[in-house]
């Protein structure tokens, strides 16, 4: 299964080529740790990335989490139940929706 290079070194495969060899593409980013681009008509649609990437991208650093905890202690709110998060979730949401 042919990948061409594109900008930047990220390699680059046809939708066609995405359906045909998906098993194979999943093994190559796992294996080689780097994202695809997936392109249908020459146009880049979609992005395959590994797992531990995803959770990279999708997860907060270790540092913002402490500095959200900190703040939470500070301003009081952890010691919030789940009724009075929730109290203010609606309370906040039926603002917005007067505006």
């Amino acid at each position: 299964m042919a990948t061409t290079p594109g900008r930047a070194g990220v390699a680059v495969v046809s939708a066609l080529q995405a359906r045909s060899n998906f098993g194979k593409l999943l093994q190559r980013v796992d294996r080689e740790r780097r994202s695809l681009v997936i392109e249908k008509r020459g146009t880049p649609r979609a992005i395959l990335l590994s797992i531990r990437d995803y959770v990279k991208l999708a997860s907060p650093e270790p540092e913002i989490l402490r500095i959200i905890g900190e703040d939470s202690l500070r301003r009081g709110t952890s010691e919030l139940s789940t009724r009075e998060i929730n109290r203010i979730i609606r309370a906040s949401r039926a603002l917005r929706s007067k505006r």
